[in-house]
């Protein structure tokens, strides 16, 4: 057995500051007034949420049908594309420093030996957290010729393999830190979400003391989140980004889930506001979350029926600063384009990121380019109002793009974007620029504005409509443009190189 010597301090070998994570089944500290910060809150959690709610298909922006202009005109839950530009945002938060890695094992300290018999991790081929009979069905099944047998040999020697390759990657984590054996069958559990010898590093230099808990523990917080909707693909980015949930107390997780659904959060969507907003947990219900939603609903305008849909659309709002620079925005748009308060509630509703968006860098920029291309105040505010994303919008790689083909190619009025500003957020390459010139392609085109509502509805209904023709021939179309495209976007940049 080999010697053990103490451990050093982990605080004495590292440079930045260790923030001390709160007890088991201890939330964080009540936050002094209105909406307070975690300290354990990685900051990059705290950048609004840049994904939307797309198509199933991956080239779809919209997976709504709209057969006329004033359904599409009503509808609040049309799908949008997103091509955020984040440059115009405020991330409050606590910035952590680079840690240095953590002291390895001293020179002349024998590796502890790996026990020889241990419970190895469940291979993927069981597919543990997804479907529990999906194993058994693979053993009896006759696939291709092969036996149950062959399948279960199979599946025995793979699951060699993983505890192999499990062994290997322990062993170095053991040469090069002080991983005790006794966080052997943690590690080889949490190796069925994918973790590997980089992840195990990082946390153990963000938190170690994580790993001081049992398998069956860290088993038991993570079924519970499976059960709630949390994808087992996802476990690893939760992980990584919020180890200390394998502490937290069951009970402290059930709490949560249960004051999401109690705001309204569909059942359905708590996976998805729990994987990008882990941190949650680390925040108490009554001193901190609930207060958030009160400012929501008081200060904001919020209506208490929508909360629901808010923390759905941006979960990373429960975990950002929400304070008296909000006044400061509100007060904003409304002397620069007198916009009521009901059209501000409206706008922040449907893309709650507007709440930490900067004035100077992303909200007057835009509002400065809408106005640069002809439009006046109530035009800015009635695109604003029905498409808030404008505001999260690259100016140079898509409001510009957008707008120079509206004019040169579409010959279309910049009025029109008051009637159809959901084709600033569709894209210009998988959907408005393909559209348009295989109509051209098919002498379908019609003379003069080309119109904008050709754009709005998916793929099957656009060749039923407007050309008449199949779904596969338009998709070879476009197949062939994009990579028209692609090629001579190339050729740019290798002549560009060559000078």
């Amino acid at each position: 057995m080999a010697l053990q010597l103490p451990r050093p301090p982990l605080a004495a070998a590292r440079l930045s500051i260790v923030l001390p994570s709160p007890a088991r089944g201890v939330s964080a500290s009540p936050r002094a007034s209105g909406v307070a910060f975690s300290l354990q809150t990685n900051v990059r959690l705290l950048k609004p949420n840049r994904r939307v709610r797309r198509s199933r298909d991956p080239y779809y922006d919209l997976d709504e049908d709209y057969d006329d202009e004033d359904a599409f005109e009503e509808d609040e839950e049309a799908d949008y594309e997103s091509d955020d530009d984040m440059s115009g945002l405020e991330y409050p938060g606590v910035l952590y420093s680079n840690n240095t890695r953590a002291p390895s094992k001293r020179a002349g300290l024998q590796t502890p030996l790996i026990k020889e018999k241990w419970e190895g991790r469940q291979p993927k081929t069981r597919d543990k957290h997804r479907n529990p009979e999906k194993a058994e069905y693979l053993h009896l099944r006759n696939k291709g010729g092969r036996s149950s047998t062959d399948l279960m040999n199979r599946d025995s020697e793979i699951e060699l393999k993983n505890e192999s390759v499990s062994r290997s990657m322990f062993q170095k984590l053991q040469e090069e830190y002080d991983f005790d054996d006794k966080w052997l069958p943690l590690v080889d559990y949490l190796c069925t979400f994918g973790l590997k010898e980089s992840h195990f590093t990082y946390i153990y230099e963000r938190h170690m003391a994580c790993f001081q808990i049992s398998q069956a523990s860290a088993e038991e917080r993570l079924d519970f989140l499976l059960s709630a909707g949390v994808k087992s693909k996802d476990m690893k980015r939760i992980l990584v980004r919020q180890p200390q949930i394998l502490e937290y107390a069951l009970g402290n997780l059930k709490s949560h889930v249960d004051f999401l659904l109690s705001i309204g959060a569909p059942s359905t969507r708590i996976g998805q506001i729990v994987s990008s907003a882990p941190s949650m947990f680390s925040y108490s219900v009554e001193q901190s979350l609930k207060p958030t939603v009160r400012y929501l609903i008081d200060e904001v305008g919020i209506e208490e029926s929508d909360v629901g849909k808010v923390v759905q659309l941006s979960p990373q709002i429960l975990v950002q600063k929400i304070d008296s620079a909000w006044k400061s925005r509100s007060l904003f748009l409304s002397k620069e384009l007198g916009a009521p308060k009901d059209s501000i509630v409206k706008m922040v509703t449907k893309h709650p990121q507007l709440l930490h968006y900067s004035i100077e860098d992303g909200i007057l920029p835009r509002i400065n380019f809408l106005r640069s291309i002809g439009m006046r105040n109530s035009d800015i505010l009635k695109v604003l109002t029905s498409l808030t994303q404008v505001l999260s919008l690259s100016l140079e790689d898509n409001l510009k793009p957008k707008y120079l083909y509206l004019v040169n190619d579409l010959k279309n009025e910049v009025q029109s974007l008051t009637k159809y500003p959901m084709y600033l957020s569709l894209s210009l390459d998988q959907r408005i620029r393909p559209r348009h010139r295989f109509l051209v392609s098919l002498k379908k085109a019609p003379k003069g504005p080309f119109p904008l509502s050709s754009f709005v509805p998916t793929d099957e209904r656009f060749c039923q409509r407007w050309a008449g023709t199949s779904l596969e021939k338009y998709h070879t179309f476009r197949k062939s443009l994009l990579l028209k495209g692609f090629a001579e976007n190339s050729g740019r940049k290798t002549l560009v190189s060559r000078r």
